[in-house]
């Protein structure tokens, strides 16, 4: 199914400057910069879409940024990562908020499985990790075979507030503190 969706333009530009970025790259001095095919936003088939993730290769180094692949959920998803073996790694988690809800238990479990893949055979150097995890306060306790996996592995592993020196707003008590 996902190769039939792959096969044609379904939307087509509304004008000569609207591009669309789906599998291409561009280089701009020494950066390299590419994009993914179409990816499913979460589970397979979701009826949210698709959504296509950055690759950004510089110095060496590659930088992957997957938008919104919640966790990863679908093993493919994980296999094209280790397979690019990003040296940094901006994940957006699975949204735990929504467990009981639009997440199943064994959607999340797939997310932490397919993340422990990754980090035991990418070992990126680091993993950012955001976006729909951070919507709950018990995102850690949710995902803590991740974070001791990441640990056991020595890759770093944190949010996107702590890597600024910050705690996460969804830890935060009212005054700023945590």
């Amino acid at each position: 199914m996902q190769e039939h969706w792959s096969t044609g333009r379904w939307v087509e530009p509304v004008s000569s400057s609207m591009h669309f970025s789906d599998g291409t790259e561009f280089e701009v001095g020494d950066t390299r910069v590419r994009f993914s095919r179409p990816l499913f936003h979460g589970i397979e088939y979701s009826a949210m879409g698709w959504v296509i993730a950055t690759i950004i290769e510089y110095g060496g180094k590659k930088l992957i940024h997957t938008s919104d692949l919640q966790g990863p959920t679908i093993e493919d998803h994980a296999q094209w990562i280790i397979e690019e073996d990003p040296d940094i790694l901006i994940l957006d988690g699975p949204a735990t908020y929504l467990l009981g809800h639009l997440l199943s238990r064994t959607n999340l479990d797939r997310a932490i499985n397919n993340l422990i893949r990754i980090i035991r055979e990418s070992a990126p150097d680091l993993i950012i990790y955001d976006h729909h995890l951070l919507r709950d306060p018990l995102y850690r306790e949710h995902t803590a075979k991740v974070w001791e996996t990441a640990d056991d592995m020595h890759v770093r592993i944190m949010t996107a507030a702590e890597y600024n020196g910050l705690v996460p707003v969804v830890l935060r008590s009212g005054d700023g503190n945590v």
